[in-house]
């Protein structure tokens, strides 16, 4: 009897050890696979924000001017073309 409880004690020991064995195996590539994906995710902000900066630069009044008159031959209109158009009044601006 003593025998046959030994036995079923070591092989419940042995299913123990490679649970555990293959848990932390998990639990190792998963934190390797987080780690890879917290440094795309910050390589993807880093790049955000020099696309913010960028778009910044490209919309810039001067930037704009400067392509309109060169590229697009705009220019301004004379003083006395300009008329001044007042903002539509919407109910709740009254």
């Amino acid at each position: 009897m003593t025998a046959r409880l030994a036995f079923i004690l070591l092989a419940a020991l042995i299913v123990c050890a490679f649970a555990l064995v293959t848990a932390q195996h998990k639990a190792r590539k998963l934190y390797v696979e987080l780690q890879k994906e917290q440094a795309a995710a910050k390589q993807l902000d880093d790049e955000w924000g020099q696309l913010q900066l960028e778009q910044g630069t490209w919309a810039t009044h001067s930037r704009i001017e400067r392509i309109a008159t060169r590229e697009l031959g705009m220019r301004l209109p004379h003083q006395g073309r300009i008329e001044v158009v007042p903002a539509a009044r919407t109910e709740n601006a009254q």
